[in-house]
This record gives C-alpha cells, sequence and structure tokens, in this order.
C-alpha cells in the first residue's frame, strides 16, 4: 500500500460497506468471517480525483489541432451541437471509462448542453457514471453570453457578412438556464457522496452580471458547488480590464461569488493579489497543465497558490481540449511544469506532493475532502491497484516517483469504488463495452452530418477571431511570470 509519505507499507486493509475500516499488519485479521480479496503484488494507491473535466468531450476528442482556446470556442456549437440524451450518455460514458481504465474513481465534470441544460440530459450524464461505478459532481456549464458577445470588440471586428454568421450563435436566455438549473436542484435524487450536481458559470466573461449573480444564488440556496473557467487565458484577463476596468476574479469578488463553494479552472493569468483574495474566501483551484500547454495558453504557477493555503487539485480537461483523461500523465505535468519558474529545486512540485494534490486536493475541489482522496480509516474505500510485475513498476525502487515520473496507467489492473470492483483484472464489470463501441462511432459519424452546416461557418470565422484575440491577449503579457531562462 501507498502511504501519504511517499512510502511502501505491506498492509491489509479492513473494509466495510463501503469504507475503509481500519489499516492492519499483514496477517493479522484471522476471522473466519471475513471475506478475503487477495491484492498480492499489488501497488495500491488512493483512486485519482479529477479536478476539472468535460464529459461531452468524449465524442468529440482528435477534433482539433492547433487551436488555441478562443479557436477551440468557436468551434463549440458543432462540436457540442445536435446531441440528443443518448449523444450526453454516450460521450460522458466513454470519458468515465477512460478515467476508470487509468485509476481515477471521481470527477468534476462541467457537462454542455446545448442550448440550455435540461433535467432529463443532466440525468443521463449521470447515468453514464452510475453505470461505469464513478463518483462525480455534474456542474451544468452554462452563460447568457456567446463567446461573440463575450470579448470587447470582437464581433465589430467582423465584416458584414461574418458579423450576421457569429450574431446568428447566441446563447439561450438567461432566465431560461437558471429556471432549468433550479429544477434540476429541486428535483435531485442522487446520493451526495455518488453524484452531486453543481453549477459551472463557463467564463465570468460570457455570464452578464446578473446571470452571474443568478449562479451565485441557486448554488447557496441548494448547497451546490460552483466552478467557473478563471482567466484561462491573456485575452480573457485583456477582456476583463476593458469590460469591467478590474481582473475577472475582483469582478468576481464584487459580486459575491468567491467563497467555500467556489473552484476556479485553470487560473493561469491571475496575479498575487487575487490568489490572496481566492485563499482569503475559502476557494479551490484546478490546475489543468495539459490543457494550459495544449491550447498555448502558458503554464499557471500553482506554488504561490499552496503557500496561500489554497487547496489545489490537478484536473485533465475534456477530451476536445486536452486529448485524454490520464490523470497520471496530468498528474506528471503538474510536477513537471512547476519547474520553469525562477525558483530553487526543493520549491518545485515533487513527485509526493504531485500525488497528494491529484488526490486530496482534487477531493477538496469537489467538496468531498471529508470521504475521498485517502487511503485512511473513515475513508470511501476507492482504490486504484496496480500490478507490480508491469514494467512500469519493475524495479520498485521508489514508488511515488514512479506514479508520478513515468506511470501512464498501463500498470492498473483493478479499481475499486466504495468497497466494489469497477475494473477487475482489466476489465469492466458494469457494462457492454463492444457494444459502447458500436453506438459511440455511429453517433460521432451521425452528428459529423448533423453538424456540418455549423462547422463551416464557424471554420469561415476561425481566422479572425484568431488574428484578433492574439492582438488582444498581448496586452495581458505585461502580468509578471518569472520564467527561468538560459544563461
Amino acid at each position: 500500500m501507498l502511504a501519504a509519505t511517499g512510502q511502501v507499507a505491506p498492509s491489509d486493509l479492513l473494509l466495510e460497506d463501503d469504507l475503509i475500516a481500519a489499516i492492519a499488519q499483514p496477517g493479522s485479521v484471522t476471522s473466519a468471517s471475513v471475506r478475503r480479496i487477495d491484492a498480492a503484488n499489488r501497488l495500491i494507491i488512493p483512486g485519482l480525483i479529477n479536478a476539472h473535466t468535460h464529459g461531452h468531450g468524449g465524442l468529440a476528442k482528435g477534433s482539433g489541432d492547433r487551436w488555441s482556446l478562443e479557436t477551440l470556442l468557436n468551434a463549440g456549437p458543432w462540436l457540442n451541437g445536435g446531441r440528443t440524451d443518448d449523444d450526453r450518455y454516450l460521450s460522458t460514458l466513454l470519458a468515465a471509462v477512460e478515467m476508470v481504465r487509468k485509476g481515477c474513481t471521481a470527477c468534476y465534470d462541467l457537462a454542455a448542453m446545448l442550448p440550455f441544460p435540461s433535467v432529463a440530459g443532466l440525468h443521463s450524464v449521470s447515468r453514464a457514471y452510475a453505470d461505469v461505478g464513478m463518483r462525480a459532481v455534474i456542474a451544468p456549464m452554462i452563460a447568457d453570453r456567446s463567446f461573440y458577445q463575450a470579448i470587447p470588440g470582437l464581433l465589430e471586428a467582423f465584416p458584414p457578412e461574418l458579423r450576421s454568421v457569429a450574431e446568428a450563435l447566441r446563447t439561450a436566455p438567461g432566465e431560461t438556464t437558471l429556471a432549468a438549473v433550479r429544477e434540476a436542484a429541486s428535483s435531485w435524487s442522487h446520493p451526495t457522496d455518488r453524484i452531486r450536481l453543481g453549477i459551472a458559470p463557463t467564463i465570468p466573461l460570457h455570464c452578464s452580471e446578473p446571470f452571474m449573480i443568478g449562479c451565485r444564488d441557486l448554488a447557496a440556496e441548494y448547497g451546490l458547488p460552483l466552478q467557473t473557467h478563471l482567466a484561462e487565458s491573456s485575452v480573457q484577463r485583456a477582456a476583463a480590464l476593458a469590460r469591467y476596468g478590474m481582473t475577472l476574479t475582483r469582478h468576481l469578488d464584487r459580486l459575491g461569488v468567491l467563497g467555500p463553494r467556489f473552484s476556479a479552472a485553470h487560473a493561469i493569468w491571475i496575479d498575487q493579489d487575487e490568489i490572496e483574495l481566492i485563499a482569503a474566501r475559502g476557494g479551490a483551484i484546478a490546475h489543468n497543465p495539459g490543457s494550459n500547454l495544449r491550447l498555448g495558453n502558458g503554464i499557471a504557477d500553482m506554488r504561490p497558490a499552496i503557500t496561500q493555503g489554497i487547496p489545489v487539485g490537478v484536473g485533465t480537461d475534456g477530451s476536445s481540449s486536452a486529448d485524454n483523461q490520464n490523470m497520471f500523465e496530468a498528474m506528471r505535468l503538474a510536477a513537471f511544469v512547476s519547474r520553469v519558474f525562477d525558483r530553487p529545486p526543493e520549491d518545485w512540485i515533487g513527485a509526493v506532493e504531485a500525488l497528494r494534490i491529484a488526490t486530496e486536493g482534487s477531493a477538496a475541489v469537489l467538496g468531498m475532502a471529508d470521504l475521498i482522496g485517502r487511503i485512511a480509516p473513515g475513508y470511501k474505500a476507492d482504490l486504484a491497484f496496480l500490478d507490480l510485475d508491469h514494467v512500469n513498476l519493475v524495479p520498485l525502487n521508489n514508488a511515488a516517483q514512479q506514479l508520478v515520473n513515468g506511470e501512464d496507467g498501463a500498470s492498473v489492473r483493478d479499481v475499486m469504488i466504495g468497497g466494489d470492483f469497477v475494473l477487475r483484472d482489466g476489465e469492466l464489470t458494469g457494462i457492454d463495452w463492444q457494444r459502447i463501441v458500436a453506438r459511440a462511432r455511429n453517433a460521432a459519424e451521425r452528428l459529423k452530418q448533423t453538424n456540418a452546416e455549423t462547422r463551416a461557418a464557424t471554420e469561415r470565422l476561425a481566422p479572425l477571431i484568431s488574428q484578433f484575440c492574439v492582438g488582444l491577449g498581448r496586452s495581458a503579457h505585461d502580468l509578471p511570470r518569472n520564467v527561468r531562462v538560459a544563461r
């Protein structure tokens, strides 16, 4: 078993119902009434926890290459449009299966549903996680402004023939969207230790002040966790200063959004004052180093946030913005990107700390820090079993370093969630995978045809969006980064 210190200690785990009841010396539990599970030659670790993803990316993986965040957002209408509730189920299921196969047992899913979320759609997403056996916070990703309306000056920069295309791609009215979330919150019946409802005003710039206040009030009324994409790109920082005359974090605090239920995804383009403000309000950060690099947004420096006591978790982001749901890769990148800043190696994120933020830290982002993320008495029995004979772990010189620096999920053999195996000897226990494969392929092909016209329209907009946003983003590049340079 992997201890919190990163050391390996041969142990027996005593499970009762869905909990870890005790950690015992090997062979010390002798009662004949105890059912025994042989975990010999297995390294047992806490299930990894994904602090930020998008299950709707499951059907859209591999859709774009040299996309910035803004050109990805421009592609959103065809990436996620035209979907049925069954499509939402299949897409989420694909993401959940990949997470489980790679040792992840819980996630925070910002689920997009166009034109606005529905109770039926949210239950389709919930059913996907329930069928795989995962825990999840499901937060409908909502807004009352389109991407084109959100960036000051963007619509005006289009020539008339393209402006009409962008203006036609609108969101649903804010009142309609908030009413749908309220209906879901008032009728939510899933066990909250398994599947929780959250709320995700997608990007602050995409939300009018009344709409953001409505999200805040719904979160407070129903006790919902709230996550938003905060300052993910330099474009967002520059646009916030232009629109609000202040940073996005200050804007959210002015609206009363920051607090213990709040988490910021990405948080790349924030300054020290913003970090201190998030810390003072009890918020958390979901660090997504893979997609930050993939979309060219930059590198988020998590050391100042960790130093301020902010709970920091690790996320993969969605499969259409970061390509996979591999928490081992995300954890490794979280460690590695911390080393580009001009500070001594002892201040880098090391292997043990990376493991901790990908388990305990992410659990805090989900609002489940008292339930999951640790192998300890009283915590849920959410465990990943890795094959010690796999080449990734032979020889086992330092478990923490090999998990963070070298593991890719290939050595995961079994995954247990709440005391039940959801992956056993490399096989999923709760679904017919081959049937899912056929359905997903059919859905993907149908959606390509359904969204072909919308895709063509947004691709006409993409070159101008790229040029406009590169220019706008440069005005935010005065934010100090203190990146190490060659001497």
